[in-house]
């Protein structure tokens, strides 16, 4: 299969605009002829089905939570990168792309990353304009703050909530559009199959949670924004009901999936408590702007943290990378959190847990100051854990929370299915093998403010003019499919529950395919994962029907597809035989424990063509080529 990724000709900061005097266009009065299926009403998917329905398209967008405000990139807390450089020092649209591929450890295609640091400066204007409060300066300039990967401040924020306050912007713009009747909006609605007719995405196939009802819609494009899947892990930042299923059943459908094992562990997390636990809670990266980290250096100290002395606690991270300190990139940052606990010196009950001390931070800036910046997330860590960060430090642990894994697109956001369009963190295509912090939003809204909305038009103007409807045969084969997967499900007279299943998953891949991998581990997760999903489908039980809200039914359907989709990760893990950002492996490593990539056999976004339930997917390669930026190791030292 020949990848074409539809990169534009010509130097590197004009390719976008020339790109965009490329695309064909599609009449004002003929969009409404066009109707358009939007999968997710988180950041991506609302502002996606706001602008097409503002540009004419019908649209129809549907989400499984009760209000698409629900969706989880309200979750986000520390900011979103734009290369404004209102702070004037230093930043620019190059450096920002320059830190992201960086960042990514060079395993991201030049022009989309360059694309995206060009519109990030235009997605703060537009969230201004919406009335998202950003932080100020005393005399009303928006404020910034620095993020892990960039020696700028380029961080646009509000408080902790950054999330939820773009999240509600975006919303804004997509009822606007619900009101005019021009977005059709179906809550509690799970994607449940991909509907493909002669090669050419045309539907999608939906389960009304409430009711149960198996429903088909039929449309001329469908996008796809669905989020990552951290929760294949069990234990991750992301919220419960975040899951794989719709991309994972388009890739089943014929869409490829790209770099399924470059997953993020995030290294400020609340730390595990007990087995009984279900998520885990960020704590923001922003707090490491004024927060320090450190264990004791003495392995086994068991002191309270006030009793220990400066001159008994290591503050790895400056001590291994001065130049960034505190704000090294996440995966480096995790793997050093990690390397101290295993070396005796983590903090905490169960010993996993490094210190996030704020009494410097404090002393500059008094604690007034400190609560104006982070005051949320001081009072949510104290919720949770009974201590007063104000007054002792956070304990925090790496902990799963994003993926730069997706379904592969090219240049124009459109899957190797044509019609299919996938954005946001369901996609892989700016983050490489490291996200930085703050670029989810970032990628989110640039995806369906900015690019999305060109060229998808592109694609409108060329296609077959042959409308499809809901009675082709193929939309009654995936909702009989559909179905017979629920039935069967609900069949099973097993004794142990899905949370079981999903627990034993999540924790045979946390220690084989997390923080750190090595071949023997994934060898050995390979062979277990089947075994796993064989006891799953004759010794689950789902309680309750099909015909009324049914959370234990949703949550079985969704560990199915991880059972099936942790298969896919563990090959991706094994077959990428390097070290490149959070894909650890510990046989490829430097003399002082940092990545070793190797670019010679390894510089290209591996895709993956399913090949049936079991049978190793088939490898598909596309060539990464760097003509700006020199291949380097990374060094944040």
């Amino acid at each position: 299969m020949n990848l074409d990724a539809k990169i534009p000709s010509g130097p590197l900061a004009e390719k976008w605009q020339k790109r965009k005097f490329e695309l064909k266009l599609v009449n004002p009065a003929n969009k409404r002829k066009y109707s358009i299926l939007v999968v997710g009403s988180g950041l991506a998917g609302a502002s996606t089905a706001a602008s097409l329905a503002e540009l004419g398209y019908q649209v129809k967008c549907f989400c499984f939570q009760d209000s698409p405000r629900r969706a989880h990139s309200i979750s986000a807390q520390g900011g979103i990168n734009a290369a404004k450089n209102y702070q004037n020092d230093g930043d620019s649209v190059y450096r920002l792309f320059y830190d992201t591929v960086k960042g990514g450890d060079f395993r991201s295609r030049e022009a989309n990353v360059y694309r995206l640091a060009e519109v990030s400066v235009q997605i703060i204007d537009q969230c201004v304009a919406q009335g998202v409060p950003f932080a100020r300066e005393y005399d009303g300039h928006l404020a910034n703050r620095s993020f892990g990967g960039s020696q700028v401040s380029r961080t646009f924020y509000a408080r902790g909530q950054t999330g939820q306050q773009l999240l509600l912007g975006a919303y804004q713009a997509l009822s606007r559009q619900i009101a005019s009747g021009r977005v059709q909006m179906f809550c509690r609605s799970e994607m449940l199959d991909l509907v493909v007719v002669d090669g050419i995405a045309k539907g999608i196939v939906i389960r009304d949670l409430v009711t149960g009802k198996i429903t088909s819609y039929a449309a001329d494009a469908v996008v796809l924004a669905t989020g990552g899947y951290s929760n294949v892990f069990y234990l991750s930042t992301n919220a419960q009901g975040c899951n794989v299923t719709a991309i994972y059943r388009a890739y089943k459908k014929g869409a490829l999936f790209a770099n399924p094992c470059f997953t993020q562990i995030h290294p400020t997390c609340i730390p595990v408590t007990g087995d009984v636990q279900s998520k885990l809670t960020l704590m923001s990266e922003s707090l490491r702007n004024d927060g320090r980290v450190w264990v004791p250096k003495k392995k086994g100290d068991t002191r309270n943290a006030a009793d220990i002395p400066e001159e008994d606690r290591d503050y790895y991270l400056e001590r291994k990378y001065p130049s960034f300190g505190n704000l090294a990139p996440r995966d480096i940052a995790s793997r050093s959190a990690k390397e101290v606990c295993d070396e005796g010196r983590g903090v905490g009950e169960f010993g996993r847990g490094v210190y996030l001390d704020f009494s410097e931070g404090i002393a500059r800036l008094g604690e007034n100051g400190v609560r104006e910046r982070y005051g949320n997330l001081f009072e949510m860590y104290e919720r949770i854990t009974g201590e007063n960060p104000y007054h002792q430090p956070m304990r925090i642990y790496p902990a799963l929370h994003y993926t730069m894994g997706g379904l592969w697109v090219d240049y124009h956001l459109m899957s190797n299915l044509p019609g299919l369009f996938v954005i946001g963190e369901a996609n892989f295509s700016d983050h490489g093998a490291n996200r930085l912090g703050a670029s989810a939003l970032m990628q989110g809204l640039a995806d369906g403010y900015f690019i999305l909305p060109y060229t998808i038009s592109d694609y409108l103007a060329t296609m077959p003019k042959t409308k499809v409807t809901t009675d082709h045969p193929e939309f009654k084969k995936s909702e009989e499919e559909v179905k017979n997967l629920t039935q069967k499900l609900l069949s099973i007279p097993g004794k142990r529950s899905v949370r079981s299943f999903h627990h034993e998953l999540g924790a045979l891949l946390w220690e084989t395919c997390g923080m750190a991998r090595n071949e023997q581990g994934l060898k050995k997760a390979l062979s277990k994962i089947p075994q796993i999903r064989e006891e799953f489908w004759k010794n689950v039980r789902v309680l309750g029907g099909n015909e009324s809200l049914n959370p234990a039914l949703e949550k079985a359907g969704r560990v199915a597809d991880y059972l099936e989709f942790a298969e896919l990760m563990c090959q991706d893990a094994l077959e990428r035989r390097e070290s490149c950002g959070g894909h650890f492996r510990g046989e490829y490593q430097t003399p002082d424990g940092e990545a070793k990539r190797d670019d010679a056999n390894f510089s290209y976004v591996a895709a993956w063509q399913f090949q049936g339930v079991g049978r190793p997917a088939l490898l598909h390669k596309e060539p990464l080529v760097f003509e700006n930026l020199k291949l380097a190791e990374r060094n944040y030292k």
